[in-house]
């Protein structure tokens, strides 16, 4: 069983919808995402945008990094360029650091309808990214 860590700076947008989609190709991974700076809860819009698809990410919520540090992981994946500055060294073993960096549409500014749109492309962009790394990766 493969266990995967993906990080990001607040641990509710991107690294959220990362996790619920590596958890829905395969019931049987063991993922965890957490943040550097973790919110307080996960971004409702990106709960929403992945509700649509039938991936529930309501329920999750932001960890610090520092509670899985100490652990043994098959891939640590980043998936912000903050995170992938200031992520700790992990001191358990990590056979596989990657690195998919995806911006954030939290940040985005413009009409709802062009924030809304920004959501549902870098939703499917970190979907079609996580699917490749799953089948090249994990589905062996």
């Amino acid at each position: 069983m493969k266990k995967i860590l993906i990080l990001c700076t607040g641990n509710s947008c991107r690294s959220q919808m990362a996790h619920g989609f590596l958890q829905s190709f395969d019931k049987y991974l063991i993922v965890r995402s957490a943040g550097t700076q973790p919110a307080k809860q996960v971004n409702q819009t990106a709960a929403k945008v992945m509700q649509e698809l039938g991936i529930d990410i309501y329920n999750h919520t932001p960890e610090l990094v520092d509670k899985y540090t100490g652990e043994e992981w098959d891939y640590v994946i980043t998936v912000c360029d903050d995170a992938n500055e200031t992520c700790p060294a992990f001191l358990g073993k990590v056979k596989h650091r990657i690195h998919m960096g995806f911006e954030d549409p939290s940040h985005k500014k413009g009409t709802p309808e062009y924030v809304m749109s920004e959501y549902y492309r870098i939703r499917d962009l970190i979907k079609e990214q996580f699917h490749r790394f799953y089948q090249e990766n994990l589905s062996k």
